[in-house]
């Protein structure tokens, strides 16, 4: 029987495209939001920490459903409440933008499962973890968008009917 692959830097890159100098400092599953207005156009923020857009999202609580994870987040980090309704894809692969190195330089490899949700109530609101909150047109993204949020917005778009792994 082969043995698995060792695992090792090669390919790892960080959120913005950066190759890695070390093994992140630890894995998380989280959950990102792709929310579209009756316009078609997609709801992003602007992240305090980094400066780039991005989907709303962001780690599970202990007991949390991905699902749950999230709405929860939406409603934190924009006032919007929402329901979910289709989850898009899980993105896991070292390779695609889903390790975030913080400005401290601890490093955090996600699994994220990203869901489609539609509206239920609520105003826009901008978080602690935001500077801006704001709609906009899929085809005209912001040029400081994270890597990560562009492939999931486009890959959500695309509306594949089947969830995937990337």
């Amino acid at each position: 029987m082969d043995q698995p692959l060792p695992i090792t830097l090669d390919g790892m890159i960080d959120h913005a495209g950066n190759p890695l100098a070390k093994m992140p400092d630890e894995i998380h599953p989280s959950s990102n939001a792709v929310l579209f207005n009756d316009a078609g156009e997609v709801l992003l923020q602007r992240r305090a920490d980094n400066g780039l857009w991005g989907l709303p999202g962001g780690r599970h609580e202990i007991g949390e459903s991905s699902e749950a994870c999230a709405i929860r987040e939406c409603w934190e980090e924009t006032g919007i409440m929402t329901r979910a309704k289709r989850l898009v894809g899980i993105y896991s692969d070292p390779g695609g933008h889903n390790i975030l190195r913080y400005p401290n330089g601890y490093t955090v490899h996600y699994v994220v499962a990203v869901f489609e949700v539609e509206y239920v109530s609520g105003e826009i609101a901008v978080s602690s973890e935001s500077t801006e909150v704001r709609y906009w047109p899929v085809s005209a993204l912001p040029d400081e968008i994270a890597p990560a949020a562009r492939l999931r917005v486009n890959d959500t778009v695309a509306g594949q009917v089947a969830a995937f792994s990337k």
